[in-house]
């Protein structure tokens, strides 16, 4: 069976499996003991093929995990949102998630900063403010231009060193297309318009590319 791969991961991937070749070639038993290492570096950077579901006004996951408590935030200030808190839904991605991450909505890219910062763990409220980040802000499309912007924050975690972003400001977007990975643990948080209605839960599971987060007014 054929596992997709984000080619972020073969830098990792290739040196594990040759270590590991090695150590077979020396002793079976040395092989088999760095085997599990290697097959979870080949699974980390897994990249599988999402349909993101179709109709006006959705807000999709933008990463794979766990989504925390639903909180109200003021969005990072560098993106020029203002100080009126938000409806923030952050998905905490442990080192068994796919880590591709992916748009949640149709629009274009109007803002992006990033800042260098602390790496506590992605699953404590701190990282949002504290942690080296990527933010992004996206305008949604026409139809739903009855809608402010929203922002999109990837946010390193306690194991994760490395934020990859490939979108450019002034770039359109489309609702599921990858966008940037995240090594090695991490956290994305969405901060909503104030019209968006929120259709998920707390602690739920969510799939980036699939899982409705929410969903925005259209006119």
């Amino acid at each position: 069976m054929r596992i997709p791969i984000h080619r972020e991961g073969w830098p990792f991937i290739g040196p594990a499996i040759a270590v590991n070749a090695v150590l077979f070639a020396v002793s079976v038993w040395a092989g088999l003991v760095i085997l599990p290492l290697t097959i979870w570096c080949v699974l980390f950077f897994r990249d599988p093929e999402r349909k993101a579901p179709e109709g006006r006004g959705l807000v999709i996951s933008p990463a794979d995990g766990k989504l925390l408590p639903v909180i109200r935030a003021v969005p990072p200030p560098e993106l020029g949102l203002g100080n009126t808190p938000r409806v923030r839904l952050s998905i905490f991605m442990d080192v068994f998630n796919v880590h591709v991450n992916r748009m949640p909505v149709n629009g274009r890219v109007t803002a992006m900063n990033y800042r260098h910062g602390r790496f506590f763990n992605a699953s404590l409220d701190k990282s949002s403010e504290h942690n080296e980040r990527m933010a992004i802000r996206v305008e949604p499309e026409e139809e739903n231009r009855g809608s402010d912007a929203l922002a999109v924050i990837q946010i390193a975690g306690l194991i994760a060193r490395r934020i990859k972003c490939d979108l450019l400001e002034g770039q359109s977007v489309r609702r599921g297309e990858r966008f940037g990975i995240l090594r090695f643990g991490s956290r994305l948080d969405v901060y909503l318009p104030p019209d968006a209605t929120v259709v998920v839960r707390e602690n739920q599971r969510v799939r980036a590319g699939e899982t409705v987060l929410a969903k925005l007014a259209c006119e």
